[in-house]
């Protein structure tokens, strides 16, 4: 299911879970740890003022601090919650169940994290027409621009997220990912236009 919005969760494995049921660009808060990053709270501010974003924290009362902070941290109009029911259990990689014996957003069956995000208002693109058109960078571009898999590229990689004020920890992958979501091919040629990494 193709959704226009960003979804955001806690962390990688809900992203895992997350990324076999909905085609859109999901982002984690590294935990409790987006309270301490501005530059990821930079990031999902830009997402939800772009395209949208969709908060999918786990049931328990860990999830409800972060999506609360999350609630006070971005423009209302331009975020949704998604929630996911108390169900009792642990996840498989768990040897003990959580604090709560909640299973968290990983634990959900595929058609529960679906229902979640549809309930939360998602915007479904059909399969030929996208909300906005999104930017087509590939890999292969991105090592073109000497941004990946060259020597220097981890230096000119940071530079451009200086210049973007993008998080600078961001991985090739991840920042590909970024500037398909926040820039059209358009806004991506002009950003580009003379770039000489």
């Amino acid at each position: 299911m193709r959704i226009k919005e960003a979804i955001v969760v806690e962390g990688r494995y809900d992203k895992a879970a997350l990324a076999g049921v909905v085609d859109t660009l999901i982002l984690d808060t590294a935990g409790f740890g987006v309270f301490k990053d501005g530059e990821r709270l930079a990031l999902l501010r830009r997402l939800a003022a772009k395209r949208g974003l969709i908060v999918l924290t786990d049931p328990d009362g860990a999830g409800f601090v972060i999506r609360n902070y999350l609630k006070g941290a971005i423009p209302k109009g331009q975020v949704k919650h998604a929630y996911v029911p108390d169900v009792y259990g642990k996840e498989r990689r768990k040897r003990a169940p959580g604090k709560e014996g909640k299973l968290g957003v990983e634990g959900m069956p595929p058609e529960v994290l679906r229902q979640a995000v549809l309930n939360a208002g998602a915007t479904v693109l059909d399969g030929d027409a996208p909300a906005r058109e999104q930017g087509d960078l590939t890999p292969a571009d991105l090592y073109a621009l000497g941004l990946s898999g060259t020597a220097d590229a981890g230096a000119h990689r940071a530079a451009l997220l200086r210049r973007l004020e993008l998080p600078e920890h961001m991985s090739a992958k991840a920042l590909l990912a970024a500037l398909n979501a926040l820039y059209t091919p358009e806004e991506l040629e002009e950003l580009f236009d003379g770039w000489n990494a």
